[in-house]
């Protein structure tokens, strides 16, 4: 077999992914992420902290954005 290593890198990566199932979170976050640009980064973090989002997802969608889940 032949395949070329970024389509399998892409299927792996999209296959890996599990179904979102907290709408929650994924609300809180994209609150977050919309008031970066007035609020800045710090207050973003703080919010996702006092509603208990878990830390390693508030660093994931703030620090790296293009590692968010598109929905």
């Amino acid at each position: 077999m032949n395949f070329e290593t970024g389509s399998i890198d892409a299927t792996l990566d999209t296959a890996s992914r599990k179904q979102r199932t907290d709408m929650r979170t994924r609300d809180l976050v994209n609150q977050a992420v919309a008031s970066i640009p007035t609020l800045g980064l710090q207050r973003a973090a703080e919010f996702l902290a006092a509603m208990n989002v878990p830390a390693e997802i508030a660093v994931r969608t703030l620090v790296y954005p293009h590692r968010r889940r598109a929905n």
